[in-house]
């Protein structure tokens, strides 16, 4: 029986125990909350910085990338945003050959991609600059959710928490640590409304690929401006996609409605088929469930790191440490540069990514006794400043490590907000890799907007007209 199903036949008195129970608080007290934005950032973060070793430290955060600091040549949303940071260069450069320096700042997915492909994949390393930024308005929305929001009783969902990440402030030593920092990273500010014109590929043993292209809108109803929890209607996010290549996909469609409380209702989704004509309900697009574009190399969780109900993990917290993670990656998203030139055997060019020295907690899921899942334990890097999984590491049945996905991340700064650039997904049995959201050849990268469009679009009635286009 499925979770929603048994949730669909409570009885009347399991419905009162579940009511009666109390929240898991995760609220602090207002004097601790007022250090956010003074000893912290306003995101929870430590605002000091640290010096880690000879010529290596992280600075201390001072708002971020901020309108001053924009590129000349920035001049108006969805262009591909210029290198802030162009004239950096790599401190060092971590290969298999002298890894062993930096080992106690390297991922566990970083050191097993650097044994698999010792001759080519590299990890650049940059000065950190903590450039991530947002809104006042998501800063003031934070500073409320740490007196107010709550997970449920069962940690699938959140309570009384709107606009912003729900647990600035964690106490580190609470059972609850590790799901609190994940929902932070499912509840994180991504703009209000965001359009996206890009392709995908599965890029094959021998560096042979096929691109495949579609266009993506996120309605974040968790993050319009005027809104506030009472008027969410359980809807973290409305989002559609419709593919437009290549032939053997091209008029498909999906539909998903988002839930902030997993527990109160699933997720919702729909999917409109050319060859069917019709759209239907699609209760499996969750979990572990294959996305097709990725031949098998993505499950529909793994998108944006994590996505969707913990419900089937045990999650705790490892620790608070520093790690090289991808950090401000502009080049990656390059107009100037090909998808040939990204794209190679193996791996990435990884000689166009950036990383940096970051804390980051470390947070770790273990399949729980008689769930299913293809993962058996998965294991993330949450940059502290963003509460963004920036490196996912996915084991399997065995113990073995499976899968890295690396989230390549960047600010972009028009709005502002920190995400990905490019998402690779690393699949080392396989050896092979899925690359996602290449816009480089697009003419445009993100979209932002402050207002979604008109609510109708995003409803299965919608649908089979999007698929269609």
């Amino acid at each position: 029986m499925t979770y929603k199903s048994r949730a669909q036949h409570l009885s009347i008195f399991g419905l009162v125990v579940l009511w009666g129970l109390q929240s898991a608080s995760a609220r602090v007290p207002a004097e601790q909350a007022a250090q956010l934005g003074k000893s912290l950032t306003p995101y929870g973060a430590q605002q000091a910085g640290e010096i880690v070793k000879s010529g290596l430290d992280i600075p201390a955060w001072e708002n971020g990338l901020l309108k001053k600091d924009w590129p000349a040549d920035f001049r108006k949303p969805g262009q591909h945003h210029p290198d802030p940071f162009k004239d950096d260069t790599p401190l060092f450069i971590v290969t298999a050959k002298n890894m062993g320096q930096y080992e106690e700042f390297l991922t566990e997915g970083h050191k097993a991609l650097l044994k698999a492909y010792p001759d080519t994949f590299t990890v650049p390393v940059y000065k950190s600059r903590r450039s991530h930024s947002a809104p006042q308005w998501v800063y003031d929305n934070i500073k409320t959710n740490a007196v107010q929001a709550e997970l449920t009783a069962d940690y699938n969902g959140v309570d009384n928490a709107y606009g912003g990440v729900a647990f600035p402030i964690i106490n580190r030593d609470s059972p609850q640590a590790g799901v609190e920092a994940l929902w932070n990273h499912i509840t994180r500010f991504r703009g209000t409304y965001v359009l996206r014109d890009a392709s995908e590929v599965a890029v094959q043993q021998n560096g042979d690929y096929q691109l495949v292209t579609s266009v993506q809108e996120v309605n974040f109803n968790y993050y319009k401006i005027d809104g506030n929890a009472d008027s969410l209607n359980n809807i973290l996010f409305y989002y559609l996609s419709s593919t437009h290549s290549p032939a053997r996909l091209a008029g498909s469609a999906n539909l998903i409605y988002e839930p902030l409380n997993h527990t109160q209702e699933a997720r919702q989704a729909w999917t409109y088929n050319t060859g069917q004509r019709r759209v239907r309900r699609a209760p499996s697009l969750a979990f572990d469930a294959p996305i097709a574009a990725s031949d098998g190399l993505r499950t529909a969780d793994d998108t944006d790191m994590f996505n969707g109900s913990p419900e089937r993990y045990d999650w705790s917290l490892i620790g608070v440490k520093n790690k090289i993670i991808p950090y401000n990656n502009y080049k990656l998203d390059d107009p100037k540069i090909k998808y040939k030139t990204i794209l190679q055997k193996n791996h990435i060019n990884t000689a166009l990514s950036r990383h940096e020295l970051h804390r980051v907690w470390i947070i770790e899921g273990q399949l729980k006794a008689g769930a299913r899942h293809i993962y058996s334990k998965r294991r993330f890097y949450i940059d502290e400043d963003i509460w963004s999984i920036a490196v996912a590491d996915q084991y399997d049945v065995r113990g073995n490590l499976w899968r890295v996905s690396v989230s390549y991340l960047k600010n972009y700064y028009d709005v502002p907000t920190t995400w990905s650039a490019l998402d690779v997904f690393y699949d080392l049995q396989a050896n092979r890799y899925h690359a996602l959201f290449l816009d480089n050849e697009a003419p445009t990268t993100l979209i932002f907007a402050n207002e979604a469009p008109d609510a109708d679009k995003f409803t299965p009635q919608y649908l089979r007209r999007t698929g269609r286009r």
